[in-house]
């Protein structure tokens, strides 16, 4: 998949993939494939001594994830549960910072986790003093994320409910909180 969408970049000159490492100057990093958003998405993994560190594009938002722009609900699953899997120290360092927004439609999912009522607490402080709501670290985006959180029966629920219908597997789960997302004012 990849070959294809480098295929669209006419000034592209190094092609990477799953497990290449890279060096920007003192900065090394691995790669994972994580498409969905696009088809060629990447993020870099990269270690550090305070702690790990990804950038994930739009793949992985602060309590939310990017719009499946190329890829299926099946891709952007495997590829959260890709970064879900990064240790929960991990900085998540992603393309936009969407976090009021995605904590807004986060709670309209899960009113009832009082971790994302800290973390809304918490964010509207960070941005009443000008600040950033960004790295998260993957252990807050477990604990807040929808996204990231299709197996746990509360979003299953919600899912369901929002549906009217039962979502069997986590692929419906998520295909019915995106496309809620989506249309989430």
């Amino acid at each position: 998949m990849l070959q294809i969408e480098a295929a669209k970049i006419p000034t592209l000159d190094v092609q990477v993939r799953e497990g290449d490492r890279v060096r920007i100057g003192a900065f090394e990093a691995e790669v994972l494939e994580v498409p969905a958003h696009t088809a060629g998405h990447i993020a870099y993994v990269a270690r550090s001594d305070a702690a790990p560190l990804v950038f994930c594009g739009d793949t992985l938002f602060a309590v939310g994830c990017g719009r499946l722009f190329e890829g299926t609900p099946t891709d952007m699953v495997a590829s959260l549960d890709k970064l879900a899997a990064l240790p929960a120290n991990t900085l998540v360092y992603c393309g936009h910072e969407y976090t009021l927004s995605n904590l807004r439609f986060a709670l309209a999912v899960e009113p009832g986790n009082a971790a994302l009522r800290e973390r809304e607490i918490t964010a509207k402080g960070q941005r009443a003093r000008g600040e950033p709501t960004l790295p998260s670290t993957i252990g807050d985006e477990l604990a807040t994320n929808p996204f990231l959180r299709t197996g746990e029966t509360t979003i299953r629920a919600a899912a369901s409910a929002h549906a009217d219908r039962e979502l069997a597997d986590r692929i419906g789960v998520f295909a019915e909180i995106r496309a809620w997302k989506n249309a989430f004012r």
